[in-house]
C-alpha cells in the first residue's frame, strides 16, 4: 500500500512523548483560519510505500529509541486511514510507539465501515492528539468550514475505547480564547475518561509565506499571537477547570 505523504522530519519533540520520526500526510477536509500548512490541503504529495517509511523512521531508532516513536499529522491523516493503519500495523511488529495527530474529523458514528475503520486503526495507535478546534459548532464551522460534530464523537469513540489521549487547543485571539468556549471544552473533557494531557499551543504567522506562495489570501492578517497573559489563562482553564 501507498501513501501521499507531503513530508518527514526526523526530529519532531512536540508531536508525542519522546523524540518522534513525523511524517505528514497530504490531504485535509478542513481550511482552518489559522493554518500553517496550506500546502497540506488538496492533492499532491510524493507516493511512498508502508516499507518505504518504515525504513526511513528505523533510521532513526536511535535517536527516538524506547522513550519516543513515529507520529503521523498533516493535513488530515486520517484521510489515508488505510495507509496510516498498515503503517502502524508494521511499526508494531517491530516495537515502536505510534501516535496520530488528528481532527478526528474523517469519524462518522453512523457509518459502520467508518467504525471499523477506525476501530481497526484503534488496535494499532498507542496515543491520539486529538485537536479540538472550537467547541460551539457555528464557530467551528466559521473557523474550520465544518462542524465540529465528527471530532467530539471522536473524543468520546476514543474514550469508550480506552485509549489514551492528548487534547489540543490553538488558542487564536478573538476566535478561540474567550473564557466561557474554554469553560465549555474543559467541561467536555470532563466527560471523558482517558484524557491524559492537555495542551494549549499559541497560535503563530509563521505560515503566513506560505499562503502568499500559493497565492492565497491569508484569513488573519492582521492577526497578533495571544499574549503570555491569555495564553495562561487558557491553560488555567483548560487544565483546572476554572
Amino acid at each position: 500500500m501507498t501513501g501521499r505523504i507531503h513530508s518527514f522530519e526526523s526530529f519532531g519533540t512536540v508531536d508525542g512523548p519522546g523524540i518522534r520520526f513525523v511524517v505528514f500526510l497530504q490531504g485535509c477536509p478542513l481550511r482552518c483560519q489559522y493554518c500553517h500548512n496550506p500546502d497540506t490541503w488538496g492533492a499532491g504529495g510524493t507516493e511512498y510505500s508502508v516499507n518505504e517509511v518504515i525504513e526511513r523512521a528505523l533510521k532513526y531508532r536511535n535517536y527516538f529509541g524506547d522513550q519516543g516513536g513515529v507520529t503521523v499529522t498533516g493535513g488530515e491523516p486520517l484521510v489515508q486511514i488505510d495507509f496510516v493503519t498498515e503503517l502502524f500495523t508494521e511499526l508494531k511488529k517491530r516495537g515502536v510507539h505510534t501516535c496520530v495527530d488528528t481532527s478526528g474529523i474523517t469519524f462518522n458514528s453512523a457509518s459502520a465501515a467508518s467504525v471499523e475503520k477506525h476501530e481497526k486503526l484503534l488496535s494499532v495507535a498507542d496515543l491520539f492528539l486529538l485537536d479540538i478546534k472550537h467547541i460551539d459548532n457555528d464557530a467551528c464551522q466559521k473557523l474550520t468550514g465544518l462542524s465540529n460534530k465528527n471530532t467530539l464523537a471522536f473524543a468520546r469513540f476514543l474514550s469508550d475505547h480506552g485509549k489514551k489521549t492528548w487534547i489540543r487547543q490553538v488558542l487564536v485571539p478573538d476566535l478561540t480564547d474567550d473564557e466561557e468556549s474554554l469553560a465549555r471544552t474543559r467541561a467536555f473533557i470532563d466527560t471523558l475518561q482517558t484524557v491524559e494531557r492537555i495542551e494549549v499551543l499559541p497560535y503563530h504567522t509563521m505560515g503566513e509565506v506560505k499562503y502568499q506562495k500559493l497565492g492565497i489570501e491569508y484569513p488573519l492578517k492582521g492577526v497578533e499571537p495571544p499574549t503570555k497573559e491569555r495564553v495562561l489563562n487558557a491553560k488555567r482553564i483548560l487544565t483546572e477547570g476554572r
